[in-house]
């Protein structure tokens, strides 16, 4: 089931985002240079649509949408546990904010991914639009990608 995210939530949400980051393998100190950038706040899940995917009661997923600027959206977080990362979730999560994105009138959504996560936004129709540095780690560049809404796109 995916349903809107609670502020009372954040904490478990940063939470999520920090393991789901650590699953590609990354030192303890990149990992706490992602701390900041990780932070999922409680006004931001208020403010922007965000969508936690569970099963079971137990939150396997979210995403947020933000940023907004004119025709494009941007996907803020993507995350998904570590221990359910390959079994379809990410996948659900990235068809309702291509839906959720579509529906409040936005032409594209835009993501700076992870390098892992590059090939999974592009099995969703991502193309590579260029590269942004990372807001965590200086020197370090990350893909930026862009899902272009309403045509037939992969998912």
């Amino acid at each position: 089931m995916i349903r809107r995210a609670t502020p009372t939530e954040a904490e478990t949400l940063s939470a999520l985002a920090l393991r789901s980051k650590a699953y590609w393998g990354y030192d303890a100190a990149f990992m706490a240079a992602c701390v900041e950038e990780l932070t999922v706040s409680a006004i931001r899940i208020q403010t922007n649509p965000t969508y936690v995917l569970e099963e079971n009661e137990r939150v396997l997923g979210f995403y947020m949408l933000e940023s907004p600027n004119g025709r494009d959206i941007e996907l803020g977080f993507l995350f998904v546990e570590p221990d359910a990362i390959g079994q379809g979730y990410g996948k659900q999560l990235m068809r309702h904010a291509k839906a959720k994105a579509s529906e409040l009138g936005y032409q594209a959504i835009l993501i700076q991914g992870d390098p892992n996560a590059e090939p999974f936004y592009r099995a969703m129709g991502g193309e590579r639009i260029g590269s942004q540095p990372s807001a965590s780690m200086p020197g370090r560049e990350l893909p930026s990608l862009r899902i272009n809404l309403g045509s037939n796109q992969m998912s």
